[in-house]
């Protein structure tokens, strides 16, 4: 039995159908296979060029730390290279300046460094030394341009001479004989005692024996010139041993042999405690201290006796002269140095 002819055509029509399916089949499968091996073809030669960009990138930070140090170096040396620049241009102007400018130079630094001695010592003695010394040297140099110097460095010494400067020197001496008087001073509750004076006594002994030995049957106005003698020294040594005087603190009379020591320990305390702080320079300490002492010589000693008169005068004639003086600075004279060795 034929087939028909329409089958025979489906069936050539289905078979070149599935010709070609399978031929494209093969060739999209052989395309995928191309297709992987380029792309690890690619990845391959990705991976080995970011080997190389690392290794490149390495190389480029080893680079960059080496080309930093370097610059570090270099600047260093051209930062030694401006401070040797700089000296040499400093040693040059030195060199080039001329002996006028040398001069005032070296007057300014003396100046300066003794207005800091004067400071220190407290005596104006460095900076009249100085302004002197400065005054005669310029004036051997006899130039018009340090004219207005020298008469600056003439009212700067004119003033520095005015001044009254505290001589601590004598101060602390008087002090120091305050201090070896004090053992000696009466004190209110141990008075001094007064010795009676035996001149006339004596005189009158002499008399009596001239009157015995030229006569002696004349014993008896002898004897009654002896009684008289003999009775006036016992009223001295009664009148000594009574004594009447105002007192205006009772305490100071009350103070107990014992206690005697510490008083007087304490006023050697205090006077040495207002020479120390003269010699540190501090008068306001050092008055406080000898107003102290001064007050316990009026109120616990004998006021009548001389040395505590004179002790007492002694200590309030340290307390006035103590004081605190400023030394007038050249202000006048740095400022016309200063203008001279600018050239104005």
């Amino acid at each position: 039995m034929a087939l028909p002819t329409s089958l025979w055509i489906v069936g050539a029509g289905v078979g070149m159908f599935s010709v070609a399916a399978l031929t494209l089949a093969l060739l999209g499968q052989q395309r995928l296979k191309s297709l992987e091996q380029e792309l690890v073809r690619r990845q391959q030669d990705s991976q080995g060029q970011a080997i190389e960009a690392r290794a490149l990138a390495k190389q480029a930070q080893d680079t960059a730390r080496g080309a930093e140090s370097k610059v570090a170096l270099l600047e260093g040396r051209v930062a030694e290279t401006a401070l040797q620049r700089t000296q040499l241009e400093e040693l040059i102007q030195q060199l080039s300046r001329s002996r006028d400018e040398n001069v005032l130079a070296d007057v300014d630094a003396a100046v300066r460094v003794a207005v800091q001695q004067s400071a220190i010592t407290g005596s104006a003695e460095p900076l009249a030394n100085a302004l002197r010394q400065a005054e005669e040297r310029l004036g051997r140099m006899n130039q018009p341009r340090i004219e207005r110097v020298r008469r600056a460095l003439t009212r700067d010494l004119d003033r520095v001479r005015a001044v009254v400067v505290t001589d601590i020197a004598s101060l602390t001496i008087k002090l120091d004989e305050a201090v070896r008087a004090v053992d000696d001073l009466p004190l209110l509750a141990q008075p001094e005692r007064r010795q009676a004076t035996p001149a006339r006594p004596a005189a009158s002994g002499a008399g009596a024996a001239a009157s015995a030995a030229a006569a002696t049957d004349r014993w008896l106005p002898w004897l009654q010139e002896r009684w008289s003698w003999f009775g006036s020294r016992v009223w001295d040594e009664v009148r000594s041993l009574v004594r009447v005087s105002r007192i205006d603190s009772p305490d100071a009379v009350l103070v107990a042999p014992e206690q005697a020591w510490f008083l007087r320990e304490n006023l050697k305390l205090r006077l040495l405690n207002a020479r120390l702080a003269l010699l540190s320079r501090q008068f306001d300490t050092a008055q406080s201290d000898l107003r102290d002492a001064a007050a316990v010589l009026d109120r616990y000693f004998d006021r009548s006796a001389r040395r505590v008169v004179l002790t007492a005068d002694l200590v309030r004639q340290v307390g006035g002269q103590s004081r605190q003086i400023s030394l007038p600075r050249p202000d006048e004279t740095l400022a016309a140095l200063a203008a001279a060795q600018a050239g104005r």
